[in-house]
């Protein structure tokens, strides 16, 4: 009994355990990112981009490949076509101008043939080949674009969870530190020595307390939902999420410490220079178009043609074979390349004028977010110090009340000013680790496989 005992106990454990491990996932923000980089839908989608991307390259590859076919048929002549020849051909004594009706073939044939077909030369083929690598590794990137957008989103919701979480920490502070002056206040008055007033102020002051706090939390369940929908997770899977906002050096974000950068590390620009070696090699292949094709050919066979179906089965088939090769030279389109090639030589043109367009753009981003970053991070400092002088000023006031040489009223504006204070931090911490990753994003800095 006691080892069946153990052996369930011991059964009852493990399930426990593995129930637990499944309803408390934890993640760190890397380890959030690296989720959502492989199990979120558009990621999936575009790595099917990817996988066709590859079987287009393989489907272009077979044209250059033996074309082998082969054909089975049979015909029955329900009214025998007739040829007409001249009757002198048979009868000498025949009058000019007769003609003799004779069937032409037989009421049963069938032949079954073989047929292979090479590509010799094509100009336009070699670079299909060439076009399609090419277009295998633009889908490549865009699949690295679909990861960076993810990353971003995955890291805007983590942060904004890091600090909803600090919100309620500093609001479950506020809301002790209140009740306890609210319950001082409360006696004071039952012993005369305060106003009723000065215990409705303080009241009021912890409804609106109350009221925010429980604002945050459904702020902070809908963040979580929000983290778990960019994630790529079912929005009824428990999460936890692991990193603090005081493991975040926010000393790194100083203009001082930036990284440099280079066009080639935006996606963007990445993607747009295949796009121009693809609009090269078409101007190729449009041009490639005058060049002649060549073909060899083949054919190998049997048939044979029989008055009665059955003969068909039994009397023998004659084989038949072929070898050649053809040529097409295109002569006279009617100027449809001319104007195809004008119009490759064109797109060429349009990529030359966004690779323009899109530094201009990159730069205006960089500079903007390092603007926006340097903003968002002295206003931070500020509101530091606001916050820690609010702070000073409730627990100053709150001397003053106790001993008597302060007002009530005092007291609660001071309360007011601290909630404000810590409400105007928080939001700009927010506003600081956003444009944190702004930043990233425009010097192509914020994913990287």
């Amino acid at each position: 009994m006691k080892t069946k005992l153990k052996s369930s106990l011991l059964t009852f454990s493990i399930l426990l355990t593995s129930v637990v491990a499944r309803a408390q996932q934890s993640y760190t923000l890397k380890e959030a990112i690296d989720y959502a980089v492989k199990n979120h839908s558009n990621v999936k989608t575009a790595q099917l981009d990817v996988l066709n991307a590859s079987a287009k390259v393989n489907e272009i590859k077979a044209m250059g490949l033996p074309q082998v076919n082969a054909n089975i048929g049979y015909t029955n002549n329900l009214i025998i076509q007739r040829v007409f020849i001249p009757a002198k051909t048979f009868d000498p004594n025949a009058k000019e101008g007769d003609v003799v009706a004779a069937e032409f073939g037989v009421r049963n044939s069938g032949n079954a043939v073989a047929s292979l077909s090479q590509l010799l030369f094509d100009g336009s083929y070699t670079l299909g080949l060439k076009a399609a690598d090419v277009y295998k590794e633009l889908s490549a990137k865009s699949l690295t674009q679909t990861k960076q957008q993810i990353a971003e989103n995955v890291t805007k919701a983590y942060y904004g969870i890091l600090v909803n979480e600090e919100r309620l920490e500093i609001l479950k502070l506020n809301m002790g530190r209140l009740d306890s002056l609210f319950n001082q206040t409360k006696a004071l008055n039952l012993q005369g020595f305060v106003e009723k007033l000065d215990v409705q102020r303080l009241e009021v002051q912890k409804n609106n307390l109350s009221i925010e706090y429980k604002n945050v939390e459904r702020l902070q369940e809908l963040s979580y939902n929000l983290l778990k929908f960019q994630m790529g997770l079912p929005l009824t899977e428990p999460v936890v999420v692991t990193d603090k906002l005081s493991s975040v050096n926010l000393n790194e974000f100083l203009p001082e410490n930036e990284t440099p950068f280079q066009y080639g590390d935006r996606i963007e620009y990445s993607m747009l220079q295949t796009q121009d070696r693809l609009a090269q090699l078409d101007l190729k292949n449009q041009k490639a178009g005058y060049l002649p094709k060549v073909f060899l050919t083949s054919t190998y066979g049997y048939s044979t043609g029989r008055p009665q179906f059955g003969d068909l089965i039994t009397k023998p088939w004659f084989n038949a074979a072929t070898l050649g090769f053809s040529i097409q030279v295109p002569i006279f389109d009617g100027f449809a390349k001319k104007y195809k090639i004008i119009q490759s030589a064109n797109a060429v043109q349009k990529i030359k004028e966004n690779f323009t367009f899109l530094q201009n753009s990159i730069d205006l981003q960089v500079k903007q977010g390092q603007i926006t970053l340097k903003n968002a991070y002295e206003t931070l400092q500020e509101q530091k110090h606001n916050m820690d002088l609010a702070k000073e000023v409730v627990r100053v006031t709150k001397i003053k009340y106790e001993q008597g040489v302060g007002t009530n009223l005092e007291l609660v504006n001071a309360e007011s000013s601290y909630k404000e204070a810590q409400n105007n931090y928080f939001a700009t911490l927010y506003n600081v680790l956003i444009a944190k990753v702004d930043l990233d994003k425009a010097k192509g800095k914020l994913f990287v496989e």
